[in-house]
């Protein structure tokens, strides 16, 4: 009884450790990365949607993944990335509205750092609140929207350079 358990379970556990080390093995064995850097142009303060831009950029090496994930990493403190609505412009002027209406702005916000202009502050708080990454599945070549979603820039400055994107493909 007891030993008969024992040995059981002594081999379900070397065939799940077997298992697991041919999985990481062919894994590790089948995975790819690719890295692509570039910058997007200066854009005016607001949000704008830039999915054509990126796929412009990283299209031909996203057509090589099946399956996998691409992480988009934006180098700056003062814009962010988010998906949100890729259809009616107004989606993005009203963001910017509700952006402005929660970060106040100008003589009377309560910021200290204002070494860079009146803008900077509410930037980095903007940048904050939307985050300078996202990730989005890769599904037989194409980056995995909804029908209805977009990849945005929101520009929290008012005169800022090109913004510089990372993005990395794994697969």
């Amino acid at each position: 009884g007891g030993l008969m358990l024992i040995t059981n379970y002594i081999s379900t556990i070397a065939i799940l450790l077997t298992a697991r080390a041919f999985a990481q093995e062919q894994c590790s064995a089948s995975m790819s990365f690719s890295q692509h850097e570039f910058t997007l142009p200066a854009m005016r303060r607001g949000c704008h949607l830039v999915t054509d831009k990126i796929i412009k950029e990283i299209g031909p090496s996203v057509r090589q993944y099946r399956v996998g994930l691409a992480h988009f990493f934006l180098q700056h403190t003062s814009a962010s990335l988010t998906i949100n609505e890729n259809a009616d412009p107004d989606v993005r002027t009203d963001m910017e509205t509700g952006l402005n209406l929660i970060v106040p702005e100008g003589s009377k916000a309560p910021w200290v750092h204002t070494a860079e202009g009146p803008d900077d502050m509410p930037a980095h708080v903007k940048s904050s609140m939307f985050g300078a990454s996202l990730t989005i599945p890769i599904t037989n070549g194409r980056l995995n929207l909804g029908t209805w979603q977009g990849i945005w820039l929101c520009e929290h400055r008012d005169r800022a350079g090109g913004r510089s994107l990372v993005v990395t493909l794994q697969g």
